[in-house]
């Protein structure tokens, strides 16, 4: 028996360790030779695009649901507008996965949406794999299936494009290594929310049910520790490939909380609010009347994480302490962008439980930038559901617009917009449907001239989330990417 061990031993020392340097010496040259091919691909690149023998810098943004119409895409267009006035000779190219609409459609309505008008021409380059990080592909391990599929989809966008400078905008941190090792790129993000947080973590290990947890898991103590196994070690790795970047920007408070705990990179993260277009609702008069109608009026994507069911729910518990007359003089009003199929269903689902609950709630899909800023011109109540939101830049809009804003008593605008100005309040939070309805019924109840001091104290508090603070602080974080 000894001796069969013996011999066991000897074959590992004589086979498997010698393997493994072969296969560590095979895997070196393979990532040279990729790494060399991108280097010559990069060089033929450069003598297309290069004028009286000078190559343009090339800064490339992965967004991948560029024309989505959302606070992350605001935060997309805003940078290039910014990089576009500071370095007027570099090349910007876009990476986007939206391939039925052309490049001259997504500056349009980005220009329609936003209001913002690019100074030069953007290069977009049209992604074939972004169902790879749709998250149906995935009903099971979907953070990890995601960000596996985005590395595909970042090998795609890299071997279509090698750009010098590499800004991930929304959030798929696996690809910065991919940029970074083997593009040899100058690398950058922006992290809107964290792929994985201590707050996800402590949601499984407490057994709680949420839209990301559900109930059979949550009632089996050995699936949700298994579960919690599978989330730590997903977050080892996220915060090993998010430590790559060479410059990290995160938009709120509590997302470089989570950030500095799971990525270790302090020295180079930094608080850069997403832009707010603060400035085109100053025109908005903040005069307050006695009025009997009231409009209650959401902005947030169709997306599960923002929970527009309890929205519903807190408004038909709200209205169930109403008279018949009462009920017709105030509506709610969810405004928000369909990104894909999903979202319209989602949307559909949510017109269901409407009808459901025997209440009357109109839906605004996609809608253009001057009407949605006619309906907050118009409403009383600016209403945010998304539980732990990493900011929330439709709240913002909200109250630089007049609207007295209700949000979730939790993440960015706990920590970061809906706190006190200067004394006096600028908004109200709320975290379940009786709060919330509790929360609109007071705020219907103020008195005009009270109602007016919130909607003034809001607007003037609003000014740090400004475009003009967002390029400032956005070209101070990236400015050593192109040193």
């Amino acid at each position: 028996m000894a001796s069969c061990l013996c011999s066991l031993l000897r074959l590992l020392v004589y086979f498997f360790i010698p393997g493994l340097f072969v296969c560590a010496a095979v895997c070196f040259c393979l990532i040279c030779g990729i790494r060399l091919w991108l280097k010559q691909k990069k060089k033929k690149q450069s003598e297309a695009t290069g004028k009286d023998d000078k190559r343009p810098l090339v800064v490339a943004f992965f967004h991948p649901y560029c024309n989505a119409g959302g606070g992350g895409e605001r935060v997309l267009w805003c940078a290039l507008r910014a990089l576009q006035k500071r370095y007027k000779d570099a090349i910007y190219v876009v990476y986007t996965g939206d391939k039925d609409v052309s490049g001259e459609q997504i500056i349009n309505g980005a220009f329609r949406r936003f209001n913002i008008k690019l100074a030069q021409p953007v290069k977009f380059i049209f992604l074939e794999k972004r169902y790879l990080v749709e998250a149906q592909l995935y009903p099971h391990f979907t953070l990890l299936g995601q960000s596996l599929g985005s590395i595909f989809l970042g090998w795609e966008a890299l071997v279509k494009c090698v750009p010098d400078i590499y800004i991930d905008s929304m959030g798929y941190a696996f690809t910065l290594p991919l940029f970074k090792y083997l593009g040899n790129c100058y690398v950058g993000c922006y992290v809107h929310y964290p792929t994985i947080s201590t707050d996800m973590l402590s949601v499984v290990r407490n057994q709680d049910l949420r839209f990301n947890n559900a109930a059979f898991i949550t009632k089996n103590p050995i699936l949700s520790k298994m579960k919690l196994a599978y989330y730590y070690m997903f977050a080892y790795i996220y915060g090993w490939v998010g430590s790559s970047s060479d410059t990290i920007m995160v938009n709120s408070t509590w997302t470089l909380n989570h950030i500095l705990c799971l990525w270790k990179a302090g020295d180079r993260t930094s608080i850069v609010y997403p832009p707010c277009d603060v400035q085109t609702f100053l025109d908005v008069q903040l005069t307050e009347e006695s009025r009997t109608e009231h409009y209650i009026v959401s902005v947030g994507q169709f997306r599960p994480e923002k929970d527009h069911a309890l929205q519903i729910r807190a408004f038909r518990t709200f209205l169930n302490k109403k008279s018949d007359e009462q009920k017709t003089q105030i509506k709610l009003i969810l405004i928000g962008g369909c990104r894909n199929r999903d979202d319209e269903q989602r949307v559909s689902q949510l017109k269901n439980l409407c009808k459901e609950l025997d209440v009357s709630v109109e839906f605004k899909i996609n809608i253009p930038f001057e009407e949605l800023k006619r309906y907050l011109a118009d409403a009383t109540v600016g209403l945010h559901t998304m539980w732990n939101e990493h900011f929330g830049i439709g709240i913002v809009e909200c109250m630089a617009a007049g609207t007295i804003i209700l949000a979730h008593n939790s993440g960015g605008p706990k920590l970061d917009i809906v706190v006190p100005y200067q004394g006096s309040a600028t908004g109200f939070l709320a975290d379940s449907e009786e709060s919330y309805a509790a929360a609109i019924a007071h705020i219907l109840s103020l008195s005009p001239q009270e109602r007016l001091h919130v909607r003034q104290n809001a607007r003037q508090s609003v000014d740090r989330f400004s475009d003009q603070e967002f390029e400032t602080n956005f070209l101070s974080a990236v400015e050593q990417l192109f040193i």
